[in-house]
């Protein structure tokens, strides 16, 4: 089991934290002589789906694929509301994990990395950076690792804040404690992700995700479909989430592709 795990870290190793951007006939190569089922489905993705940007599989590649494809929305599209919006939304989690007797020296270098991130994809400012920095950026592991950190701390202080809510999927998933999960299965890196850690990540970043499921399953008439699943977060009040009203439903602008233990970023047409 040790050396199986030895070799998968290699293998992982060869691939950079972020990839490029790299069109999708690259999966059905990858799935060329794979099962069938999973090659008409990335039939059907190509036709809804222009592009794919592998992370590595070390275990962050959900924190991470997040990470990278929330900075490079706010890089293209300069929004400063949502950019507004979600700094509050950092401050509320930090609030949090001092109420739930976190340290702030455990976590406060993690949560000045990301605001100084988020600064610096906004262009005409003396720390802006271009889409190839934030590549760059982003495979730099000292600070690659820090904002994925800052992620586990963000998604870990929802659950704990939350924990009667989460407390029946947890455990569904283990036979754990909501204290216990956190503990070990969130906060600490290379832990991988679930439908947990994706809707506690949404919900305390007040951020849509879609999840599009690449697996094996299919219709019980025979159909190939493409599931996905969209972790909308419950807006609470009249908050203002970039150019949307709190009112109105709120569409995902980050996209992944999950295959099983794995997460990448999907771009639509």
């Amino acid at each position: 089991m040790q050396q199986q795990s030895a070799i998968q870290a290699e293998e992982a190793e060869k691939i950079p934290f972020v990839g490029d951007k790299e069109p999708l006939s690259s999966l059905a190569v990858e799935y060329k002589s794979g099962n069938a089922i999973l090659l008409e489905k990335i039939k059907v993705l190509i036709k809804q789906y222009a592009a794919i940007r592998r992370t590595r599989g070390d275990g962050n590649c959900f924190f991470r694929s997040f990470m990278f494809a929330y900075l490079e929305h706010i890089l293209e599209s300069q929004d400063r509301a949502e950019a507004d919006r979600i700094t509050v939304s950092v401050e509320q989690c930090r609030k949090t994990l001092l109420s739930l007797g976190y340290a702030e020296f455990t976590f406060e270098d993690f949560f000045a990395l990301f605001l100084e991130q988020l600064e610096n994809v906004f262009q005409g400012s003396e720390g802006s950076i271009s889409h190839d920095e934030l590549v760059q950026r982003s495979r730099d592991q000292s600070l690659s690792d820090y904002v994925v950190m800052f992620f586990r701390f963000v998604a870990s202080g929802e659950i704990r804040k939350r924990s009667e809510f989460y407390e029946p999927f947890i455990q569904g998933l283990t036979n754990t404690s909501v204290e216990q999960f956190c503990k070990s299965m969130v906060e600490p890196m290379g832990e991988e992700s679930d439908h947990v850690h994706i809707t506690a990540l949404s919900e305390a970043l007040g951020v849509p995700i879609r999840v599009v499921y690449l697996d094996r399953s299919s219709c019980d008439n025979g159909n190939v479909i493409v599931n996905h699943h969209d972790f909308i977060p419950s807006t609470k009040g009249d908050l203002t989430y970039g150019n949307v009203r709190g009112s109105e439903t709120l569409k995902p602008f980050i996209t992944m592709l999950y295959r099983p233990g794995h997460y990448d970023i999907l771009y639509p047409k």
